[in-house]
This record gives structure tokens, sequence and C-alpha cells, in this order.
């Protein structure tokens, strides 16, 4: 018998890939990659920069390559993150509070109010479920896409990670259109629609790769 997933409208047969993986099968996903692509967005940190992390696993490498920086500010929703740098004299961190959810982040109303009220960054570093030309930058836990949204709404450069397990991936939540973000940092080769799409949405395609 398949299997079937609740969806507002009803059921729809069960789609393995539209599970989000759990926090640690994710963190030992693609592990390299995530490193290198946290690395690469590392470069674009700066002493006295304020900067938006989500709570993906890539964000929490780049965390850890900030511990060496001076006078960065942080502003996550990642518990991880929070953890990883709390106690670091030249690291400022701010976690957004709100309902802890299993993916070791804050998520609802409370933590989407508390950064579109209160905080702005000039910077904004994140990942998501997948990519595509057509749809986009594309998320399948409603509740992270929400904080997400804040935290672009309320920066002013926007870095998407992408290792290359994501494109083409589908996510049933709309997060972004790519002419959204100002660069996208990848360790894949894009397809000459997705590039088509970047270049023409103003993006800058960094290629880890290279």
């Amino acid at each position: 018998q398949e299997s079937l997933r609740r969806t507002h409208g009803g059921a729809v047969p069960m789609d393995e890939s539209t599970y989000e993986l759990s926090l640690e099968k994710r963190k030992s996903t693609n592990i390299d990659a995530k490193k290198q692509l946290a690395a690469e967005a590392a470069k674009y940190i700066a002493g006295g920069d304020t900067v938006f992390l989500d709570a993906s696993t890539t964000t929490f490498y780049l965390a850890k390559e900030l511990k060496n920086m001076d006078n960065v500010t942080v502003i996550t929703n990642s518990i991880r993150v929070v953890c990883e740098l709390t106690g670091l004299e030249n690291i400022k961190v701010i976690a957004v509070g709100g309902v802890a959810s299993s993916n070791q982040s804050f998520v609802g109303n409370l933590a989407e109010n508390s950064i579109e009220e209160n905080y702005f960054a000039n910077k904004m570093f994140f990942s998501s479920k997948g990519v595509t030309a057509d749809a986009g930058i594309l998320e399948s836990n409603e509740k992270e896409c929400g904080i997400k949204q804040k935290m672009m709404q309320n920066s002013k450069v926007k870095y998407y990670l992408c290792d290359r397990s994501k494109i083409g991936r589908i996510g049933f939540v709309k997060l972004s259109p790519l002419d959204k973000i100002d660069y996208f940092i990848t360790n894949a080769e894009l397809d000459e629609a997705l590039t088509q799409n970047l270049i023409e949405g103003g993006v800058e395609i960094v290629n880890t790769d290279n």
C-alpha cells in the first residue's frame, strides 16, 4: 500500500524527498561541501558586520569560521549556532527566541516578530531545501521558511549557500524568487537555465570549485 502524506486539501502519495531529514542525518550529508561553502562565505564577512544566520547545517559550519573574527554580531534562530559562539568576546550573539523545534532552532510567530520588529543585518547567510530555475528558492519546512523570509526582509545583502545536492530539488514552500538574493555560492555546475535566470536577476554566482 502506497504511503500517503496529509495535505491541506487531502492526501497525496508520499515522496521521500519531501521529508525533512533529521538534523543529525543532515549534519552528515555532504559535510565537506558544506564546509567548503562556509569557508567561501566567511570571506564576505568582516569586522563591524551584523549578520543573520539561519538554522541550516551549512551556516552552522559558517559560525565555526567566525570564531577567529573580531567585532561581528550574529543574529540567529539556530540554537546550535548560539551554543557554538556564546562566550566569545569577539562575537556578539543574539538569539531571536520563540518555540524550540526538533531542528534545534527557534521558530513561530514570536521568533518571526522578534526579527521583523527588532533586528536588521547588513548581511544574511542561508540555505534551503532546494532551488530550480523556474520556481526559485524552495523550502519544505514552513516554519523555517517564515523565519528566513523575515531575515531576508530585514537584511541588506543576501547570500544563498547551495551545495550541489540542492540543485533541482523541490520543496513545496516558495522561499524566494532568485532575483531577491545577491550572491549564489555553490559547488555545483549550474545548467544554462539556472545560470541565465540568476544573471538576469542581478545575482553574482560564486563557484567554490573554480
